[in-house]
């Protein structure tokens, strides 16, 4: 993971970032873009906004109403309970809707927390204490989940919490927030789910994908 951090960097550069203050604005965010692309969950997200400037509105409206809000995004009739079902539980347990106390605990404790949620799953709380509170986890979405598979890091038959438990054991701490962005660049313009431009990949050298796949179709 060293040489994959390594050759990322040199291909797409240095990345740095703030922490995101509003943890419910990022835990929606990342409940939106289950299942869509990026594009669709952002017009989602900002229709939901544009509806429901302050998320308290969200506890009283109706479910439809928040289904309508985000149909853009796919699966809204899911994503809309999910998302009061959250807000709802959050708020019934803590006073408020507010989770920066998350910040304060070790990583462990704020993932089983984040678990205990219907609809939250290992990717969505790694996002969630990653980029809301700077802690060294790792999600893995469908980009380095596919990355990962064909370079050899994770078993074909991964699933979401294995995939989870060998690259956040394999990445660095102070990798995390880097290796995140650059495997999702990579995934999404070299490194695709079809027609993956294997010639041009910085990691090639070490990807059981190209070296079973690619060279063979070539010699054959």
């Amino acid at each position: 993971m060293a040489w994959v951090f390594k050759r990322l960097r040199e291909r797409f550069g240095k990345k740095t970032g703030a922490r995101q203050k509003d943890l419910i604005s990022v835990l929606v965010l990342t409940v939106l873009s289950q299942n869509t692309n990026d594009l669709n969950r952002d017009r989602a997200f900002a229709n939901l906004r544009q509806k429901f400037p302050k998320w308290p509105d969200l506890l009283f409206a109706r479910t439809s109403e928040i289904e309508k809000a985000i149909r853009v995004g796919g699966l809204s009739r899911q994503k809309a309970a999910r998302i009061k079902e959250i807000l709802l539980k959050i708020k019934n347990e803590r006073g408020s809707l507010d989770l920066s106390f998350l910040c304060g605990m070790p990583m462990s404790e704020a993932q089983e927390y984040l678990l205990g949620f219907k609809g939250i799953g290992e990717k969505t709380a790694a996002v969630l204490l990653l980029f809301g509170c700077g802690m060294p986890a790792f999600p893995v979405d469908t980009h380095i989940f596919r990355v990962s598979k064909r370079l050899g890091i994770l078993p074909q038959k991964a699933y979401e919490k294995k995939a989870h438990q060998v690259l956040g054991a394999l990445v660095a701490p102070k990798a995390c927030y880097e290796l995140h962005l650059n495997m999702i660049e990579l995934g999404k313009i070299i490194c695709r789910a079809r027609k993956p431009k294997c010639p041009v990949c910085p990691l090639k050298a070490q990807c059981e994908y190209y070296a079973h796949t690619v060279k063979n179709e070539r010699a054959a």
